[in-house]
């Protein structure tokens, strides 16, 4: 339970810190960046670092893309 909060609180972290940047690739980029530090360190909890940053740089990198498009208006 305990870990599955960290990774909440994190990624929600990640997320609202994700919009870094002024157009779609800045911000996605960094989200993707982000996302992989953070991931490799929820990973690293249960000896799985590689995978971790890979998930985390995905989302990183579709929070940073949907928060541009929310910015831009196309999404509500």
């Amino acid at each position: 339970m305990k870990k599955s909060a960290v990774i909440l609180i994190l990624s929600v972290s990640l997320a609202m810190l994700a919009g870094c940047g002024t157009t779609t690739g800045q911000r996605a980029g960094s989200g993707a960046a982000m996302g992989a530090a953070g991931g490799a360190l929820v990973g690293s909890l249960s000896a799985n670092a590689g995978k971790g940053a890979l998930i985390g740089a995905g989302v990183g990198a579709l929070g940073g893309y949907l928060f541009d498009q929310h910015e831009k208006g196309n999404i509500d």
